[in-house]
């Protein structure tokens, strides 16, 4: 439509309009996460749940629990809830139908899953931030002689990393598969197969650390810190469970037809 072109009874001159901004898209995307009632009651269960192992262990625990006790023990229920919200996250937009006006209304398909990626690190930075909170709350009560034990920077951005890392996985499966059930079931039976063989098979266990990012990853919770070889392993490990499905998803994302 040229510019002297008068518009008809109807029409909606779109031409001057702006493209959103990243930002806006990633509020966007935390936005539509919670209009959902699953996404919401995920949301929900992350922090209740949070708060009530933390509860439980405070009132039950025969020790005088630490910081970082709490902390970590924040970081079994979301380290399992966390990804799930990655891959809804990723998928939604397929299992809900939505995917032809999203990519209608931006048909820049990168930009949209570069928001749903950076909406699910906010998401777990966020829950990180809870679990903080809680720990503060609580480590006074527990009542430990040295509650501040181990604490330090290093290791706190080590733990987020490891919520990071579990997250970006279920988030990669997801945007692999472009299905919430076939990318849930993925993200727990493939690291528990690969985690059951190196058990087993004990000759090869220094071998396949390489491959098992569940339990080279578990090494970020140590407060001793890591060695180089155990970040190389971690390294490895991403590759081959995280960089390789993202790359496979947005190739996927890209050619794919919505419907």
């Amino acid at each position: 439509m040229s510019a002297n072109t008068a518009l008809e009874p109807g029409m909606i001159d779109i031409s001057a309009s702006s493209r959103p901004s990243l930002v806006k898209l990633i509020g966007v995307e935390i936005r539509k996460m919670t209009d959902t009632r699953a996404g919401m009651w995920l949301l929900i269960a992350i922090a209740a749940i949070t708060v009530v192992v933390n509860a439980l262990f405070l009132i039950f625990s025969k020790d005088d629990l630490p910081f970082l006790a709490f902390l970590q023990f924040s970081a079994m229920p979301q380290g399992i809830l966390l990804p799930i919200l990655a891959v809804l996250l990723v998928t939604q937009e397929w299992g809900q139908r939505t995917g032809l006006v999203t990519f209608a209304l931006v048909p820049h398909r990168g930009r949209v899953m570069l928001a749903k990626f950076a909406a699910a690190v906010v998401f777990v930075v966020a829950a990180y931030l809870i679990a903080i909170a809680i720990a503060l709350v609580l480590t006074p009560i527990a009542g430990a002689s040295d509650p501040w034990e181990d604490v330090s920077g290093p290791f706190l951005i080590r733990i987020l990393l490891a919520l990071l890392l579990g997250a970006i996985w279920g988030w990669a499966f997801g945007i692999a598969l472009l299905n919430s059930a076939f990318a849930i079931v993925a993200y727990f039976a493939v690291p528990t197969l690969i985690s059951i063989v190196t058990a087993i098979w004990t000759a090869a266990q220094d071998a396949l650390l390489w491959f098992d990012l569940t339990t080279s990853s578990s090494m970020l919770f140590e407060p001793d810190g890591i060695s180089g070889k155990e970040w190389a392993q971690i390294g490895t490990g991403t590759l081959i469970w995280i960089v390789v499905p993202l790359v496979i998803g947005f190739i996927r994302v890209n050619k794919a037809e919505i419907k």
